[in-house]
């Protein structure tokens, strides 16, 4: 008996075999996407999607995401790179998208159907054949939450909250063309810089909600230029700076430096010490460890080299991410990155958090459900 079920079992198969190469030869199935698919290959894809992410995504440990910063990061990112294809509140979904199979979801829902976990995952890691791609770029963890963190509250989210919180005041200077923008110095900034970099970096470069984006205003020239291109072309890692820096031409970039460079924000003095061991490293590093003096290269006027960015004055809370991203190695930038590693890999991480914290501004950003959860217009 066994073995008669065995046979029994391997002609089944032989035929659905045999049947499925047949339906292929002979091209009868249909791959229009204005079909679409059969009601139960559509079941059958969607479970198997959903199986997916949930066995991949179970052992993702969600950090907090109610932060103001986190979601702003994801706000701008979204309106840029994946509201063409999910639409965005009061937009509705696009409609030359509506015959793509599979269709793009509506991502008011998301939050309900997936756990941040298996947000993450999806946002990450992108789903085949399905027009949804992967994060342009996978060392960046923190890029792929600020993502999520703008998900969770995208559902309650009114048309006139989400332009505020996507546009900031660059929503305010199109409605009033000709007029300083409200935060910036002038009216008169390039286009680039209305068009893309003020709505998260704004118009004084102080970046809108403190930590949420780098300051700008008064980092140098050179730096910002070589920044730019090395976010273009792969060099420094990003999923959210990468697609914009690449759209953009020579001319644009050098613009928007010179633009942010002659603001007033930056300098290369620090701040005042808020340990006295992160002056230490600042100023004599902790030559056992072979980690370098900060302010060897990044000191006061005149500057060791302007390609080397200013420190003081920038978010703390910015300056300890990227030390953090030096030692894990997931930050490139201009040709002289690399100086930073022996450096970082010589401090704990409480240690950077010092010494971000000497030459950094602190930051006090409330619970999303304070500040961009009640955005308004």
């Amino acid at each position: 008996m066994i073995r008669f079920a065995l046979i029994v079992a391997l002609v089944l198969a032989a035929a659905a075999a045999l049947g499925g190469a047949a339906v292929v030869v002979s091209g009868v199935a249909s791959i229009s996407a204005v079909e679409g698919h059969w009601r139960p290959t559509a079941w059958l894809l969607e479970f198997a999607k959903r199986r997916s992410v949930a066995t991949h995504s179970a052992r993702i440990a969600t950090p907090p995401l109610d932060s103001d910063a986190l979601i702003l990061r994801g706000a701008g990112h979204f309106e840029s790179a994946c509201r063409r294809c999910h639409g965005a509140p009061g937009g509705g979904s696009p409609q030359m998208l509506r015959y793509l199979v599979p269709r793009p979801p509506n991502l008011l829902f998301a939050p309900d159907r997936y756990s941040p976990a298996e947000l993450f995952y999806i946002v990450r890691n992108g789903i085949k054949l399905s027009g949804m791609p992967g994060w342009a770029a996978p060392e960046r963890d923190d890029e792929v939450w600020a993502m999520v963190a703008f998900l969770q509250l995208l559902p309650s989210l009114t048309p006139e909250r989400y332009a505020a919180l996507v546009h900031g005041d660059t929503l305010a200077a199109r409605e009033t063309p000709g007029t300083p923008a409200p935060d910036g110095p002038a009216s008169d900034a390039p286009a680039v810089v209305g068009t893309l970099c003020a709505r998260c970096h704004g118009f004084d470069g102080l970046g809108r909600i403190p930590g949420a984006f780098p300051k700008l205003a008064g980092q140098t020239a050179d730096y910002l230029y070589l920044s730019l291109r090395a976010y273009a072309y792969g060099g420094r890692h990003s999923g959210i700076m990468g697609p914009v820096a690449a759209d953009l031409t020579d001319r644009g970039m050098r613009e928007a430096a010179e633009y942010y460079a002659q603001l007033p924000g930056l300098t290369a003095a620090p701040s005042p010490p808020v340990e006295a061991s992160a002056r230490a490293i600042a100023e004599r590093g902790i030559p056992s460890r072979r980690v370098a003096a900060c302010l060897a290269c990044h000191r006061p006027a005149p500057p060791f080299n302007p390609v080397y960015p200013r420190l003081g004055g920038q978010y703390a809370e910015y300056l300890e991410l990227q030390l953090a991203l030096f030692a894990e190695r997931r930050r490139g930038g201009t040709a002289y990155a690399h100086l930073m590693h022996l450096s970082v890999d010589g401090l704990t991480p409480d240690e950077r958090r010092e010494v971000a914290r000497y030459f950094g501004t602190p930051t006090e950003v409330g619970p999303a459900s304070e500040r961009v959860g009640a955005a308004s217009p």
